[in-house]
């Protein structure tokens, strides 16, 4: 009998990685990846055929095995701005999430509305990340840009397109927009008209939102063709890459995923949807009906990998480094806001060293980078606690950050808690193969995870009580908001 394959994509800010596993047992069958140009806030844009040149690339790579394959998803980088033009070409390269320069329209909508409003109608108050943010900014800023667009979609719609030719979207993807209500399952055409002023045209040029376990279509000949894979493939609705990886983690309600990567998230798998007017938790859905309630920091992994350049060595050696003086932190506090940031929403901030002397060590530097990180992650999760989302069982630590012997370490000290690094390295790009599956199978979500048997890996119990480190933290966060305010 031959065997059925399956491939999940994680197209990411820095990367696109696929994964190809087996259907019936999950088993990694062979991974590959191609880089993105890199971008650097707080302008962040890419060209959205670089996307599809990295799939191209990496799918190459994957061999003789992609004869095999009957399924396909797709995890993108959620928020990002993608707009096509009657012929399907894009018409500006694609604003990311991690573009800041759509702060002031951000604030603009939310004052003409109210955060109260934004929060119960779409479970989330928009800042620069969103994409309706994004949307006002290029309406405003390029207007003759805005009148050739004729196709709104996100960075993995827009992937989807390519492989489908179909205009389409998940729930997931779609509630990080700011124009789609989870609850209901609504395209919030009355909030599209209020922040474009463009009557109904803006909301006839979203994506189509799929139901979990609707496919998006079958590639095209075109899509088979350069990609190396049979004709017919399905291909499934995709989703955004936190709600990828938690589905590729096998999350139950309440397990928590932190995830460290050029952003840093923190999510809970809800069966109740949040509504948080502060505007610290996202109430996002789950790509499988549920609800993922999310905390977003724009600094993390790159803020250490700074810290590592000015010290001379590298993420591994920094890693080490602030190890050696966990028992000695020397009352070095950082204030990791880097790139600005989202969560606080302080998008002109900027990184602040507090508590240095002159005994201060290069060790304790490393440790603060990685408890600067780390810290400004379990607030958010302070605020899913707040905010009413079940947040009592397993802590997951994810991304690329996960492998940091330094991020794992600190992660169960700072909790007080075991912490679970999975086995799965990419759990954004098994969670799209996850997808697929359930989309070529008919089996449902928790059947295939369970098979796949996901959520397993490395258990990291606390070695030091730095419970001090998280009021520490807060405290550098105040002073440095305070100095800044003079």
């Amino acid at each position: 009998m031959p065997r059925r394959l399956v491939i999940g994509v994680d197209s990411s800010t820095q990367s696109t990685k696929v994964e190809v596993r087996d259907v019936d047992s999950g088993a990694v069958v062979a991974h590959a990846s191609a880089p993105h140009p890199p971008t650097d806030p707080p302008v962040s844009e890419q060209d959205p055929d670089a996307w599809w040149e990295a799939l191209v690339e990496a799918c190459a790579r994957l061999g003789d095995v992609r004869a095999d394959v009957v399924a396909i998803s797709v995890a993108g980088q959620q928020h990002g701005l993608v707009l096509l033009d009657e012929a399907g070409a894009t018409v500006r390269p694609a604003k990311l999430w991690n573009d800041t320069t759509s702060a002031p329209q951000a604030a603009s909508m939310v004052a003409a509305l109210g955060a109260a409003r934004w929060a119960r109608e779409i479970g989330s108050v928009p800042v620069a990340a969103f994409t309706i943010a994004k949307l006002a900014w290029v309406i405003e800023r390029e207007p003759e840009i805005a009148a050739r667009a004729a196709m709104v979609m996100l960075p993995h719609d827009w992937i989807t397109w390519k492989l489908t030719a179909r205009h389409v979207t998940d729930r997931g993807d779609a509630s990080g927009t700011g124009w789609y209500s989870p609850v209901d399952g609504s395209v919030r055409t009355d909030l599209l008209d209020e922040v474009t002023g463009d009557g109904p045209g803006w909301a006839e040029r979203v994506p189509h939102v799929l139901a979990p376990t609707e496919p998006a279509g079958v590639l095209t000949d075109r899509a088979a063709q350069q990609l190396g894979l049979p004709a017919g493939v399905t291909v499934g609705p995709g989703t955004g890459d936190n709600m990828a990886a938690a589905v590729g983690l096998g999350l139950t309600s309440g397990d928590v995923a932190i995830s460290l990567g050029t952003s840093g998230t923190v999510f809970a798998l809800s069966e109740t949807p949040t509504a948080d007017e502060s505007g610290a938790v996202a109430g996002f859905a789950s790509a499988t009906g549920s609800y993922l309630p999310l905390v977003c920091t724009l600094n993390a992994t790159k803020v250490t990998d700074t810290v590592a350049s000015w010290l001379g060595t590298d993420a591994a050696g920094l890693a080490e480094l602030a190890l050696t003086t966990a028992s000695d932190p020397g009352g070095v506090m950082l204030v990791p806001y880097f790139d600005g940031e989202r969560t606080p929403n302080l998008p002109d901030a900027s990184g602040t060293f507090l508590g240095l002397t002159n005994r201060t060590t290069p060790a304790q530097l490393a440790l603060a980078a990685h408890d600067g990180v780390m810290c400004g992650l379990l607030d958010g999760l302070d605020a899913l606690r707040t905010a009413g989302a079940s947040v009592d069982g397993t802590i997951h630590l994810v991304g690329g950050g996960a492998r940091s012997v330094a991020y794992r370490q600190r992660c169960a000290d700072l909790t007080g808690a075991t912490v679970i690094v999975p086995d799965a390295d990419e759990a954004v790009a098994t969670g799209a193969a996850l997808q697929a599956a359930v989309i070529e199978t008919g089996a449902d979500f928790a059947t295939v995870a369970e098979r796949w048997q996901l959520g397993h890996g490395l258990a990291v119990a606390p070695h030091h009580d730095a419970a001090g480190r998280r009021d520490g933290y807060a405290a550098a966060c105040d002073r440095a908001m305070t100095v800044r305010s003079h």
